[in-house]
């Protein structure tokens, strides 16, 4: 269960920094107010002085937290996951900027837009984006508490974990037919489980990665260069499990072997 204690540390730290973010991006839109309501709680200049030398950079410091929180919702609550990302990304669509389509992702280029003399809408618009972005991300926490929380992907991903440690040392010690047969394996479960998680019913009674690969690629689980990776992470599999015209490389078992650990840690 070791990965449950690991994303618990990792959703805690991504908490509290996404708090500091928080009174970093108010302070940046209105010093003066959120400076009042530091000195009122501290009661200390020098206290209050230290404060505000210690907030965080918001702009330096947000994408960096965006990309890991992203990782985070991505597989502990996936039906969140457009959510999180319409908050930072400019909307395709969007013809004219206003309070409620402005994006975190323009306040990264302090983007205003004016009307005449007259401003139309401006960076303070974001504080409200990123406090929604920031309470999903809270919301994660709420599911390790829940009833309702399903960790069967997190204990497969500690078994997966110590199977494809497995495969390395027969890889390692020149098994390698062995270890990408190992790895294969690990491969297609993963795939198999994804779709279930998905809804998406399997058909052939024994699927080959192919078979599983083109199915999630046409459920649109994920896009054509992530089905390609795949593909080609079948193919060595299937070098490994059937006499061929030459023996796979140790090289391809540990590109195999490297591929199946991303894919189980991203895609879900």
């Amino acid at each position: 269960m070791r990965n449950i204690e690991k994303y618990r540390d990792d959703l805690k730290k991504l908490i509290d920094k996404g708090d500091n973010l928080d009174i970093s991006i108010k302070y940046e839109c209105y010093p003066e107010e959120i400076k009042k309501q530091i000195k009122s709680a501290l009661k200390d200049d020098k206290k209050v002085e230290e404060y505000i030398k210690n907030i965080l950079p918001f702009r330096s410091e947000y994408q960096g937290w965006y990309s890991e929180s992203l990782v985070l919702i991505k597989q502990l609550l996936p039906e969140r996951l457009s959510d999180f990302t319409r908050l930072y990304e400019k909307p395709r669509t969007r013809k004219e900027i206003e309070y409620g389509n402005y994006v975190i992702e323009d306040y990264m280029q302090n983007l205003s837009v004016h009307r005449g003399y007259e401003k139309k809408v401006g960076p303070e618009a974001a504080i409200s984006q990123f406090d929604q972005q920031l309470n999903i991300l809270k919301s994660v926490e709420k599911r390790f508490e829940s009833s309702l929380f399903d960790i069967k992907l997190l204990v497969q991903s500690d078994l997966y974990d110590s199977e494809l440690d497995a495969a390395k040392e027969l890889n390692k010690h020149k098994f390698i037919r062995a270890a990408g047969a190992v790895a294969g394996v690990i491969l297609e479960k993963h795939l198999t489980q994804v779709l279930l998680s998905h809804g998406e019913k399997i058909v052939k009674k024994n699927p080959s990665i192919a078979d599983l690969n083109d199915k999630l690629k046409s459920a649109k689980v994920y896009d054509t260069p992530t089905w390609r990776k795949i593909q080609h992470l079948g193919d060595i599999r299937n070098l490994c499990d059937h006499n061929k015209e030459r023996e796979p490389k140790k090289e391809e078992v540990e590109d195999l072997i490297n591929g199946v650990d991303a894919v189980i840690k991203t895609i879900f």
